[in-house]
Parts: structure tokens; sequence; C-alpha cells
């Protein structure tokens, strides 16, 4: 556990080193709210209450299961955030979704209507969740060097290649401590997967933008995009 996970773990109790930690990431909490309202916010902006008293939840709700305190921080700060949006209906991107995109996740005879129903989705005005997610999920790749519509050109065709990658992706899923590591180093532990899955490094390589994408889905707080990817909840619950 880091200086930092300490300090969080210690702060649930401390009023005092509560404050610090808040006055200590001040930029953090901003920086967090501002990327989710697609704008600038500053401490006299509302949607800086609600930022903070995420971040105050999250220190109270955290442990060291569930991995860095910060990475934790940042998705409640995220899921508060959103439903400050979804409250004040102020939140209706444009999302443009590649009628390919997520055919690595369905069978051949399938893509037709699966892609149907995501672009209903993505289009229904009444419903901005999938809309929501492929925004921040985009966000989040950006910091990898790629972008969601991206992902149809790295996405694995074959049923026996999906099921490789499923392997590695699943395999980082269960261990959210080497997450917390690619974040930070943005790579895969390509030799630690190789090793632990018998998944060949060159499939990792030629798909690593897919599985790292994948990765962060899974891990993280978007249930839509998450709901699609069939192989790989398969191998989760195996």
């Amino acid at each position: 556990m880091s200086e930092l996970d300490l300090l969080a773990v210690n702060a649930k109790e401390d009023e005092s080193s509560m404050n610090k930690l808040i006055t200590k990431y001040e930029n953090f909490i901003l920086k967090c709210a501002s990327a989710v309202a697609r704008s600038y916010i500053s401490k006299s902006d509302d949607e800086w209450s609600i930022a903070l008293a995420a971040f105050t939840e999250a220190v109270r709700n955290y442990t060291q299961e569930k991995g860095s305190f910060l990475n934790f921080a940042e998705l409640v700060i995220r899921r508060r955030m959103i439903d400050y949006i979804r409250s004040k209906s102020r939140y209706a991107p444009e999302v443009l979704v590649k009628p390919s995109l997520f055919e690595s996740e369905a069978e051949e005879e399938e893509d037709y209507y699966l892609q149907s129903e995501i672009a209903k989705k993505v289009s229904a005005e009444e419903d901005n969740s999938l809309k929501m997610e492929i925004y921040l999920i985009n966000e989040v790749f950006s910091d990898y060097g790629f972008t969601f519509m991206d992902l149809a050109d790295y996405s694995p065709k074959a049923e026996k290649t999906k099921k490789s990658c499923a392997k590695a992706v699943a395999y980082m899923v269960k261990n959210p401590i080497l997450i917390s590591e690619m974040k930070i180093k943005r790579q895969l532990p390509l030799n630690l997967i190789e090793k632990s899955t018998k998944v060949p490094r060159k499939l990792l390589e030629r798909h690593r933008k897919y599985i790292v994408a994948a990765i962060e889905i899974m891990a993280g707080d978007y249930p839509n995009l998450a709901g699609y990817m069939r192989y790989i909840r398969e191998e989760l619950e195996k």
C-alpha cells in the first residue's frame, strides 16, 4: 500500500487528515470534475461541491482491496458528476458509432442485429447513458494514444482470437494491482500476461489497444459498454 493509500485510510476517522488530503488534492478533484463536465470547473461552481463531496465519499469508503486510492476516487467523482449532470439534463453529446465497432463481440450472423441495436440506443434522445459512457471512456483512451473509433481496426475477428483476448482481459481485471500499474505506465505487462494465460505474445501485441480498452471498460463504471463484451463476461464468470 502506498503512502497516499495509507493516508486515505487514516483520513476516514481523522478530520484533520481528511482536510489535509482535500487541500493537497484540490487540483485533482477539479481536474476530474472538469473532465466529466467538458468545461473548466473552479471552486466557485456547483460542480466543485459535487466533486468535493464525492472525494470525501471515496475516502470514507476506501479500502486496500480497491486498489489505488486516486483511481478509486476518480471513479466515485465521475459517478457523482454523471448523476448530477443527468439530474440537470445538460448532457447530450452527439456520438457516432462505426457499425463494425462491436462486431468482435458477436457471432457473424448476429452482427447486423447487434449493430442496429447499438445505433438505436446511441441515437435515442431519452437515454444518453451510452453516449455518456462513450464520451468518458474516450477520455481514458486518449491517454493511451487511441480513440474509441479506432477499436474497430484493432478488435479480434476470429472466435479463437476473441477468446484468447478475453483470457488476457479477465486476468488483468482479476488483478487490480496490475491495472493500477497499467494506468500509471500506460503499458500492458505483456510478459506476465503471456506467462499466466499462455496467450502468445504476438497476439497480445497485435490486439494491445483492444485489450487495454476492454480492461478499462470492464474494470470501470461502464455497464452499457461492458454489456456488449460477451466473450469477456463469459471468461470472467469461469
